[in-house]
């Protein structure tokens, strides 16, 4: 069973209006690519050029931030959930 991977309302113009979508891979950084491949655009959105996350996105995999676990590197498993959370700036 793929992972799933929630979906924010900015990111859901990309994914027809999908709030969650399965996605495979073996590492986040592959299941963004997956994603990718499925709903182009999306990669561009949460990764720099450089292919680091940019600093307006947390990811997290079963609520657990990626930062402090292994990054872009850290294992998936089937039926893991991967949350992709943008930062609201505002004042």
């Amino acid at each position: 069973m793929p992972a799933r991977v929630n979906i924010p309302t900015l990111l859901r113009g990309l994914t027809a209006g999908a709030d969650s979508v399965e996605a495979t891979g073996a590492t986040i950084a592959d299941i963004l690519l997956d994603l990718e491949n499925h709903h182009p655009g999306t990669r561009a959105r949460i990764l720099h050029e450089s292919g680091a996350p940019r600093r307006s996105v947390n990811i997290f995999i079963n609520g657990e931030d990626i930062r402090f676990l292994h990054g872009l590197q850290t294992a998936v498993h089937d039926s893991d959930e991967i949350t992709i959370v943008p930062a609201i700036a505002g004042g």
